[in-house]
C-alpha cells in the first residue's frame, strides 16, 4: 500500500486552516478575557469553558486540516468517524464553552435572533439536521459535492450550524432559552437517533458500492486534485484501493456502522446526562417540600 507522505506537507497538514483556527482562539480569548469588560461583564471565563473551547478547535483542526481529512476521500469509513465527530461531538463542546453573556450578547442582534429562535425549536431543528445530514449521504449528492470545492465547504458550513441548532436543545446554557426538560429530551435524543438510522442502513446493506467517489477512478481523481492540489496528477495513482486492504464495499459499510455507532455511543452519554440531571431536580424539589412540610407542619 501507498503511503500518505507522497501527498506532500501541504496537502496532509493545511497550514492554511491551521493559522483561521488559531485566528478564532486568539479571538476567542481576547474577547472573554482581556476585553469581556468592554462588554459590561464581569464573569470571568471559567478553565472548563476554555478546555472545552481548546478541545473543539483542535477536534476541528483533526477533522478538517490533519491527515484525517485527506485520508477521508480514501476510505469511506474515515469519512464516517470525522463526520461523526463533526456534527455530534464538536457543536455541544462549542455551545458549552461559550460564556453566558458572550451568548446573550450574540443573540441579542435582531437578526440573528429571529433566526435563532426559529432554527434552534426542537421540531425544526431535528428535521432541518437530520434531512441534510441523509440528503449528504444520497449517492448521487455526495459525489457532487465532493467534486465541488464551494459547494463541500458551503454544505459543510450550513450543516454544522444546523447541528448546532440540533444540539441547542439538549445542552443550552441560557435559562431563559431551555425549551426541553426531562423525558421531553429523552424523546428528542430517540427521535434523532431514530431519524438517522436509514441514511446509515442504506450505506450498510447495500450490496454495491454507493459513491462514485470511491471507487470511479475519474471521479475519485476530480474529488483528490480538489483536496491535494494540481500536483495530484503528477503522481499517476489510479484510485483510493491503493491505501486500503478492503474493497470498496467493505469499506463502505464498515463506513456505516463506524457512524451509527459512535452517534449512539455519544447519544448514550448526553442521556446519560439528562437522567441524572432529571434525577438531581427530582431530588431537590423533594427536599424542598420535606423542608416546606416541616416548617408548616400543620398545612
Amino acid at each position: 500500500m501507498l503511503s500518505l507522505d507522497i501527498f506532500g506537507f501541504e496537502a496532509l497538514w493545511s497550514p492554511y486552516f491551521l493559522i483561521i483556527l488559531l485566528a478564532i482562539t486568539v479571538a476567542y480569548f481576547l474577547i472573554t478575557t482581556k476585553f469581556r469588560m468592554k462588554f459590561q461583564q464581569s464573569d470571568p471565563l471559567t478553565a472548563k469553558q476554555a478546555s472545552l473551547f481548546l478541545t473543539a478547535i483542535c477536534l476541528l483542526y483533526a477533522i478538517k486540516g490533519s491527515p484525517l481529512d485527506l485520508m477521508g476521500h480514501l476510505m469511506f469509513y474515515i469519512h464516517g468517524i470525522t463526520m461523526v465527530l463533526l456534527v455530534f461531538l464538536v457543536p455541544p463542546l462549542f455551545i458549552l464553552s461559550i460564556p453566558n453573556w458572550l451568548w446573550r450578547t450574540i443573540l441579542n442582534l435582531k437578526v440573528i435572533n429571529s433566526l435563532f429562535k426559529l432554527f434552534s425549536r426542537p421540531v425544526i431543528a431535528i428535521l432541518l439536521f437530520n434531512a441534510f445530514f441523509s440528503f449528504y449521504h444520497i449517492p448521487l449528492v455526495f459525489d457532487h459535492v465532493m467534486q465541488n470545492r464551494y459547494l463541500h465547504a458551503g454544505y459543510s458550513i450550513v450543516l454544522f450550524i444546523f447541528a448546532i441548532g440540533m444540539w441547542w436543545s439538549l445542552v443550552c446554557p441560557l435559562p431563559e432559552y431551555k425549551n426541553l426538560t426531562g423525558i421531553k429530551k429523552v424523546a428528542y435524543i430517540f427521535v434523532n437517533s431514530i431519524l438517522i438510522t436509514p441514511a446509515c442502513a442504506l450505506i450498510i446493506f447495500s450490496d454495491n458500492s454507493l459513491y462514485a467517489t470511491y471507487h470511479d477512478p475519474k471521479v475519485w481523481s476530480q474529488v483528490m486534485s480538489l483536496c491535494v492540489g494540481s500536483s495530484f496528477d503528477n503522481l499517476n495513482i489510479t484510485g483510493p484501493e491503493l491505501f486500503s486492504s478492503m474493497s470498496a464495499v467493505e469499506d463502505q459499510r464498515l463506513g456505516g456502522v463506524v457512524m451509527k455507532i459512535l452517534q449512539e455511543i455519544i447519544f448514550a452519554v448526553v442521556l446519560g446526562q439528562v437522567f441524572f440531571e432529571w434525577y438531581r431536580n427530582d431530588q431537590e424539589e423533594s427536599e424542598r417540600e420535606m423542608k416546606k412540610h416541616q416548617l408548616n407542619p400543620t398545612h
